[in-house]
């Protein structure tokens, strides 16, 4: 199958404003995105998909097409649903929307997303272990899943509520990555439903697609994972965390 990488990148944050050219390590956060996913070599094309020229500006220093958006959209995934609706990208059979936040988004994460579709579910994520004791944080999205790996739903409260106390080897917490892989029919059908009232709630554009019945399959990662970059302390956490990895 062929697969069409899109990285959506808006400039208009509220809790980290220019996010996408903050920057992580002396590079703005949108290159180190870019970077990573080429890195990992699983799309056969990779492309930026964003409201804003300058952003579009850094973006083509990087070697990589950034394509300009309307402004107006819900979520990231309408962004690249527009981008993957153009007839130059026909040919793709598969669309991942990797989230221009994540710069040290693990490759199982993104072979596992996809693995999920050769599976046959309409989308594909991944979620990696999440201690209680980050469980309380609403910027990291928990998911619970069903015996086939299926997620049965997404929140920023903290999910399964644990009523008694269980064997502390157990994960019972998953954090969800800002990753998706989509088969076209299920974009098209996840983007053309309006949003829910459960997504307005919880500002996760995930919930619509369970809304409208698409199954989204979840690889389980082994190790945890940093959440994606949010704020400024988040930034700053990742600062640190580059650090570490570079030695």
């Amino acid at each position: 199958m062929r697969v069409l990488g899109v990285i959506p990148a808006r400039l208009g944050s509220t809790r980290l404003p220019n996010k996408p050219l903050q920057l992580l390590a002396g590079a703005p956060l949108i290159t180190r995105v870019i970077q990573r996913v080429m890195d990992h070599g699983l799309t056969d094309e990779l492309v930026v998909a964003t409201d804003s020229a300058r952003v579009a500006d850094v973006v083509s220093q990087s070697g990589v097409r950034a394509l300009l958006t309307r402004p107006g959209h819900q979520s990231g995934t309408d962004r690249v649903a527009e981008v993957a609706a153009r007839p130059e990208f026909a040919g793709f059979d598969v669309v991942v929307n990797v989230q221009g936040d994540e710069p040290f988004l693990p490759r199982e994460a993104l072979a596992g997303s996809l693995a999920r579709i050769d599976r046959g579910d309409d989308i594909g994520t991944a979620a990696a272990p999440l201690d209680l004791a980050l469980a309380a944080d609403p910027s990291r999205v928990k998911v619970v899943t069903d015996a086939r790996g299926r997620a049965l739903y997404f929140s920023r409260a903290v999910i399964p509520h644990r009523r008694e106390p269980t064997d502390p080897s157990e994960s019972l917490y998953w954090q969800h990555l800002g990753i998706y892989a989509c088969a076209r029919a299920a974009l098209a059908r996840w983007v053309g439903t309006p949003p829910s009232a459960l997504e307005a709630a919880e500002r996760l554009e995930q919930l619509r697609a369970l809304h409208c019945g698409l199954t989204i399959g979840v690889t389980r990662l082994a190790e945890p994972a940093l959440p994606g970059i949010d704020t400024a302390d988040d930034l700053r956490d990742a600062e640190a965390h580059w650090h570490v990895l570079q030695g």
